[in-house]
C-alpha cells in the first residue's frame, strides 16, 4: 500500500488546500492529513479539524489528524530552512514511519522529504490553479471568499437580521448597511408575495417563510444583512389569526443569526397605502417582541432618528465582525 501525507496549519482551510489533498489522493492508496497546532495559537484544533472532516467525510481513504507541538522544540518559520526541515522531518518520521510520499506546495517539502528518505511530489507550487493562501484569507476575507470550502464559510459567515414592526425603516436600513459593509442584503420575501399588509392568509405566511429561507440560503458572503426573519412571520400569524405556524427546525436553522437588531417604533408612522394603520402597527410591534421572547431570541434595540439608528447598527456590526477575527486568531503562521 502506498501511503502519503500532507501537513499544514489550515488557518483557515481553503480550496487550495483541498485541491492539494485531492491531488495527493491520486498518488497513493491512503492519505493522512496532519493539522499542526502550535502551543502559541488559540484557534481551536477542533475547529480546523471540523473543516476537513466535513469536506472529506465521503472519502474513506483520508484520515484527518491533529498534532500539537511546542514551538521551543519545533520552530515555526515561513522561511525555507534545511535545519528547520530536518527537525520537522524527524518528527514526521516518528508519525509516518511506513509512509513513502509527501505532497506539498512549498519549497521546504523537498527538504523534509529528503531528510525522511521518501518521495516529494509538489502540487501547484506557484499557486496558478488556486491563487489563494491562508494569509490572503486573513488579510482580505471578501477577496478570498470564493476560495473557501463550504465547511469554512459556514463558520466564518456572519448573519445580521433587522427586525421590527411596519414603518420603522427595516428595508432602508438593510440596504444602507449592506452598502456600507460591502455585504449581501437579503430583502423581505413578503413584499413580493403579499401586496397589502391588511390582506393576507396563513397560506401566504407559509409561502413567505419558504421563500425567505430559500433567499437566505442562497446568499453567499462573509457578511449577510437580512430584512426580517421567520419569527416576524410567525408573529403575523399570531397577531392576525391567533394561530402559531408549524415551522420545521431546518427553517429556524437557516434563519438563525449572529446578531438581531430590533428597530423601535419611536419614529413617525408613514402610510404608503399597503401598511396597517398606526394603531395596528403598534399592536404588531408588541406581538413581535412577545414572539421573540417566547422563542428566546436576544436582540439589540435600535432607536432614535434615522441617522442614529444607522450609527448604532454600524457599531454593533463592527463589534460582531471584529470579534470574529479576534476569535479566529488570524496571526502569522508557518505552514499556511
Amino acid at each position: 500500500m502506498r501511503k502519503a501525507f500532507v501537513f499544514g496549519k489550515y488557518m483557515p482551510f481553503h480550496k487550495g488546500h483541498e485541491a492539494m489533498i485531492r491531488f495527493a489522493l491520486t498518488k497513493c492508496d491512503f492519505l493522512s492529513v496532519l493539522i499542526c497546532v502550535s502551543d502559541q495559537e488559540t484557534m481551536p484544533a477542533v475547529l480546523r479539524k471540523s473543516w476537513l472532516d466535513e469536506t472529506f467525510r465521503q472519502e474513506q481513504r483520508v484520515e484527518i489528524l491533529t498534532y500539537h507541538y511546542d514551538e521551543k522544540i519545533l520552530p515555526s518559520t515561513s522561511v525555507t530552512s534545511a535545519s528547520v526541515s530536518e527537525v520537522w522531518a524527524a518528527a514526521f518520521k516518528e508519525l509516518f514511519a511506513d509512509y513513502s510520499i509527501l505532497v506539498t506546495s512549498e519549497p521546504y517539502g523537498e527538504l523534509v522529504a529528503g531528510f525522511m528518505g521518501i518521495q516529494h511530489i509538489p502540487f501547484d507550487p506557484e499557486r496558478k490553479r488556486f491563487p489563494v493562501s491562508a494569509t490572503m484569507v486573513r488579510n482580505n476575507l471578501d477577496l478570498a471568499w470564493p476560495y473557501l470550502p463550504d465547511s469554512v464559510k459556514a463558520t466564518m459567515m456572519r448573519k445580521v437580521v433587522i427586525l421590527g414592526t411596519e414603518s420603522t425603516g427595516k428595508t432602508t436600513l438593510t440596504g444602507r448597511l449592506a452598502r456600507y459593509f460591502n455585504a449581501v442584503a437579503v430583502m423581505e420575501a413578503g413584499r413580493n408575495i403579499v401586496e397589502d399588509s391588511n390582506d393576507f392568509s396563513m397560506d401566504d405566511l407559509y409561502t413567505i417563510a419558504t421563500a425567505h429561507a430559500r433567499n437566505i440560503q442562497a446568499a453567499d458572503a462573509p457578511l449577510i444583512i437580512v430584512d426580517t426573519d421567520i419569527h416576524i412571520t410567525i408573529s403575523y400569524g399570531e397577531y392576525a389569526f391567533g394561530q402559531t405556524m408549524q415551522v420545521e427546525e431546518n427553517t429556524f436553522a437557516i434563519n438563525k443569526a449572529d446578531l438581531y437588531l430590533y428597530l423601535d417604533n419611536d419614529v413617525p408612522f408613514v402610510q404608503d397605502g399597503t401598511r396597517m394603520n398606526e394603531a395596528a402597527r403598534n399592536e404588531l410591534d408588541l406581538s413581535h417582541r412577545n414572539v421573540l421572547e417566547k422563542y428566546g431570541v436576544n436582540y439589540e434595540l435600535i432607536s432614535g432618528d434615522w441617522e442614529e439608528r444607522f450609527e448604532q447598527a454600524v457599531a454593533l456590526i463592527n463589534r460582531l465582525v471584529n470579534f470574529r477575527s479576534q476569535g479566529a486568531n488570524f496571526s502569522s503562521v508557518t505552514h499556511s
